[in-house]
């Protein structure tokens, strides 16, 4: 396998032919895209990268993915309003459509959609809106996790209780089902609203078209992103019509009316639904974590290994070990290195969790059995390099420190 020397996360210069480029920093991936298709991206040094980063989860199907581009030119050519909000056009009737298409039946056959600003943490925000609107309570979502308390001491009475079937930001963490059951029945036993989040684990990405679906509940308001735009910016909130018509929650957000993100949203729900994705994300996903769950008992840099389908989470060392002189993570050390080791073995991975601490895995659905073994493969190697050279891994640089590094020589 040949490996690449990597430069350090340095300030871009201004190139010759952009003098007044602006300075950036590439942070801990020092990779400049210039194209990219499937779960392939080519860098302007000529290599070729595995992305198992996958725009955070927002490219269900890859970069670049024929069926969205053919989307997203029929509305360029159509000479159709690309923005529109507010106003129904036939590309958003046909987005609503398949999107209602995938929805636990219970919700689909009674529930409202509402489109707000393109972001995961504007629907959060609406659908907080909607649900204190709907009960006339003014307290806050109440999220809920397995490990958590039930609720938090003191404060007012929540307006809703929010759960993530899968957690992401903090380490890939998935919520036993018979524990989603609970949360469910003690949410309709409070006539409290259950929202879910699932702004990272929609779209097939956990095994089943909506993370949820593997507990079999049915949440009063579903919050959706990333994936549902077909990689262009997009966000809704789905909920009960019992919550009432939607108007009172106010959605705001100029860019809720994208009609490229929902015709690249259409395609994308259709071809992952038509295609059995979510279903292929699931025998492959346990495939992945197969392999990678053996790591954890050979090399000391691995702590655990979890997730479900196409969302899997490898904690490096321990986020609990003692910083080093400087303050830092001794965890994160352990992380980015891995991370780097990968990315000289052309795969690109995300940094999750506490600390920092965890490599996260979020692989287009289309991967194929032969690419999901050459990223097996590559995280093996950087992790068995990593833990061979453990005592001696440097913590990481802040960028001003490592503006003095030298530039890479490619081998």
């Amino acid at each position: 396998m040949a490996l690449t020397q990597l430069p350090s996360a340095v300030p871009s210069e201004a190139s010759s032919s952009a003098p007044f480029a602006a300075r950036t920093y590439a942070r801990s991936l020092p990779v400049v895209p210039v194209r990219a298709r499937g779960l392939t991206i080519e860098g302007a040094d000529g290599r070729r990268y595995l992305d198992c980063l996958s725009g955070a989860g927002a490219l269900a199907l890859g970069h670049n993915h024929p069926v969205v581009l053919e989307a997203i030119r029929s509305v360029l050519d159509s000479g159709a309003p690309l923005h529109a909000p507010g106003l129904a056009t036939p590309v958003q009737d046909a987005f609503t459509g398949e999107l209602f298409a995938t929805l636990p039946r219970g919700l689909a056959e009674s529930g409202r959609v509402l489109f707000c600003a393109p972001g995961g943490s504007d629907a959060l925000d609406t659908a907080a809106r909607l649900v204190r609107s709907a009960t006339g309570r003014d307290g806050p979502l109440l999220a809920r996790r397995p490990e958590g308390p039930c609720d938090a001491p003191g404060g007012p009475e929540p307006a809703g209780i929010l759960v993530e079937a899968v957690q992401g930001r903090d380490g890939v963490q998935p919520a036993p089902d018979a524990w989603l059951r609970r949360v469910r029945a003690d949410a309709t036993a409070r006539a409290l609203p259950l929202v879910a989040d699932e702004t990272e684990t929609g779209v097939g990405r956990t095994g089943a078209f909506w993370a949820v679906g593997h507990s079999g509940i049915v949440p009063d308001v579903m919050v959706l992103s990333k994936a549902i735009g077909g990689s262009l910016p997009l966000a809704v909130v789905v909920h009960h019509d019992s919550l009432g018509s939607g108007q009172p929650a106010d959605p705001a957000g100029l860019f809720r009316g994208n009609q490229l993100a929902m015709a690249a949203g259409t395609a994308t729900l259709r071809y992952v639904r038509e295609h059995g994705l979510a279903e292929r994300a699931a025998v492959l996903g346990e495939r992945l974590l197969n392999g990678l769950r053996p790591l954890a008992h050979a090399y000391g840099c691995v702590q655990d290994v979890r997730g479900r389908g196409l969302m899997i989470g490898v904690a490096c060392a321990d986020p609990e070990a003692p910083n080093d002189a400087t303050g830092r993570s001794a965890a994160l050390a352990q992380a980015a290195t891995v991370q780097q080791e990968c990315l000289r073995r052309g795969l690109i991975v995300e940094l999750t969790g506490r600390c920092s601490s965890e490599i996260r895995l979020m692989p287009p659905l289309t991967i194929t059995d032969e690419q999901a073994d050459a990223v097996l493969d590559r995280l093996s190697d950087a992790i068995a390099t990593v833990s061979r050279t453990s005592r001696r891994i440097p913590t990481p640089r802040t960028p001003k420190e490592a503006g003095a590094a030298s530039p890479a020589r490619r081998p």
